[in-house]
């Protein structure tokens, strides 16, 4: 897991050297995603940046930028190769002589076996960048999930790419302006920003499961290399939910066991809800000894709870973990807010970022690898807005989908904004209807789950990961989103997944290896209930930063809105239950952190 960045120049004939310097600024900008050192390389139009946390091969002949001098290719990558040892052994065996044990070099020597056609070769988490020198094609790509983020600015005969937006804007000469339909998405799609957008008019991101190749020119193809079909398959016809149950569980415990290559120690993070539960019972029955897991718990707020420790403490003491409890005191929450919105690629609406943040600062003293539950719910059903799409005609998708997960309507929307940002037309409703009316996915709900599979999974919860933990130079992986779990899950009929209150094809399976009390029980959240419920010293933070001069001057926000929110700052809810002030007041203090 590591920190890529890099620029290049385009031209027919004596295209301008690459300005290393802005290389050198986006590298040290993505320090905390890879704490353990650093390097640029360039030559001519190209320029590479990297940061490294080494997780495979610890010695410096698995740094980066990596150059292989005998294929006249150099590389940056970020992520995990989980199969990095069988295609090692299998270049091996076409002749490729190897001179580090990492992963990083396997991917170069495929993609000179393979081309861009190499990523179909790779079981993983992957961002990454090949220059051919000979040539000057460049060569971007993205992992099947979008586990690994790549963001990229072009402007004339320039392109800059980095894992971060912030590496990004630190090199300037960008557009920060705000793009008016990434706003729309963000007020409406649960605050997600569907792929290439982003909240900035100047920097696109390259969307999951893409090859993009750049010729010297700068004319660039794209190739989208896999899609999961969320449609039934004849082998399988004769399938019952146990036979399904089953072979969920069989690829779950190969996801998990993939996801323990390290050269370093592997933990999980534990919640006490069933999918991290799963995976602590999982690597526990393949006899994985002196497991470190880690919880955290809040002061409880507004009524709420502020943990889950009866059901941490419960799977911990079952399977015999080093178990640690983080308790994180409301004092805590708001000088958190800051570097949690600093890490932030992208504004993120939900209060779990706070918890990862807050979790992944104490867990990075412990270990640098940590497995999470995250993505069961997005590919396994078990978000309530799933069912009430179990009957809904084919054609009738979207218009269901849209009363169940939209934060609002189109005409909702232009009541929050300022004239200067409203839209005459609704692209979040033509972005999912288009989504769900393509072929491939036959009922409502599998339409529904591949959207969010594909789409809000990875501009919010896998993001909220990514960036929560590399902010303190920890690695997550993320096993209910390995592909051929995913493409399974994707196949089995809908009903099954929804059974149970959601996941219960998978929950009757884990009955064997999982105590009936984390199975049956409500379904939990990261709970941080001093952010739900806004009150006392953070809600002074959102008074003070919708007051604002900069707010004022920006006036993203009709101000009677504003002011009615701040008068009842707690009744507002989105569809989903998010507190509609604290979205708003996201929004501005990430800009206000972007754009002072």
């Amino acid at each position: 897991m590591c920190g890529i960045c890099g620029e290049v120049r385009f031209g027919e004939r004596g295209a301008r050297p690459a300005d290393v310097a802005a290389v050198e600024t986006m590298t040290e900008a993505m320090v905390a995603r890879g704490p353990d050192n650093g390097g640029v390389w360039a030559q001519g139009r190209v320029a590479l940046g990297h940061r490294r946390l080494s997780i495979i091969d610890l010695s410096p002949r698995g740094s980066q930028p990596m150059v292989d001098a005998e294929l006249g290719l150099s590389m940056v990558f970020n992520g995990c190769i989980y199969n990095y040892q069988e295609l090692r052994a299998e270049l091996e065996g076409h002749g490729y002589r190897f001179f580090s044990h990492a992963d990083s070099e396997v991917i170069i020597k495929a993609y000179h076996r393979w081309g861009p056609d190499c990523v179909e070769h790779l079981t993983g988490m992957f961002a990454f960048a090949i220059t051919d020198v000979d040539t000057g094609v460049l060569t971007l790509a993205r992992d099947r999930l979008g586990i690994k983020p790549l963001y990229l600015s072009r402007r004339g005969d320039r392109l800059r790419f980095a894992s971060s937006l912030r590496a990004i804007v630190d090199a300037g000469d960008v557009d920060v302006s705000l793009d008016r339909v990434a706003l729309h998405h963000y007020l409406s799609f649960h605050s997600v920003v569907p792929a290439p957008r982003t909240m900035f008019a100047g920097i696109q991101k390259l969307p999951p499961a893409t090859v993009r190749t750049y010729q010297p020119d700068g004319r660039y193809t794209d190739r989208v290399y896999w899609e999961p079909s969320f449609t039934r398959c004849e082998d399988r016809a004769d399938w019952d939910a146990r036979d399904w149950g089953d072979a969920l569980l069989d690829s779950l415990r190969t996801a998990v066991e993939r996801r323990m290559v390290a050269d370093v120690p592997v933990g999980v993070l534990l919640s006490g809800g069933f999918d991290s539960s799963l995976v602590v019972a999982l690597l526990a029955e393949r006899g994985q000894q002196d497991l470190q897991t880690f919880s955290i718990g809040f002061d409880s707020a507004g009524g709420e709870s502020g943990d889950e420790y009866s059901y941490s403490d419960l799977i911990a003491a079952r399977y015999g973990t080093d178990h640690h409890k983080i308790h994180v005191d409301t004092s805590r929450l708001l000088p958190a807010v800051p570097g949690t919105l600093a890490a932030m690629s992208e504004p993120m609406v939900s209060h779990d970022c706070i918890a990862f943040y807050l979790l992944s600062q104490e867990v990075s003293r412990h270990v640098k690898v940590v497995q999470s539950g995250q993505g069961a719910d997005e590919v396994l059903g078990g978000y309530d807005w799933y069912p009430p799409l179990l009957d809904v005609p084919r054609d009738r998708t979207t218009e269901a989908y849209r009363r169940v997960f939209f934060d609002r309507s189109h005409d909702a929307v232009g009541a929050l904004l300022h004239p200067d940002y409203r839209l005459d037309h609704d692209p979040s409703w033509a972005f999912a209807a288009a989504h769900q009316a393509a072929p491939g996915a036959d009922t409502s709900v599998d339409a529904a789950l591949r959207l969010d599979t594909q789409v809000m999974l990875v501009d919010d919860p896998v993001k909220r990961v990514d960036t929560m933990t590399m902010a303190w130079g920890l690695e997550g992986r993320v096993p209910f989103l390995d592909h051929d779990f995913v493409e399974l899950a994707g196949s089995c009929p809908p009903e099954l997944k929804l059974a149970g209150g959601g996941k219960g094809v998978l929950k009757d399976a884990a009955r064997s290896i999982l105590p009936v009390e984390v199975i049956d029980r409500t379904k939990g959240y990261f709970p941080v209930p001093g952010i739900r419920h806004l009150e006392g010293e953070v809600l002074e933070l959102v008074r003070d930063t919708l007051g604002s001069s900069a707010a004022l001057d920006r006036h993203v926000f009709d101000t009677d809105v504003l002011d009615r929110l701040l008068a009842d700052p707690n009744t507002t809810r989105t569809t989903l239950g998010s507190n509609e002030l604290w979205q708003l007041a996201t929004l501005e203090l990430w800009l206000q952190t972007f754009r002072p």
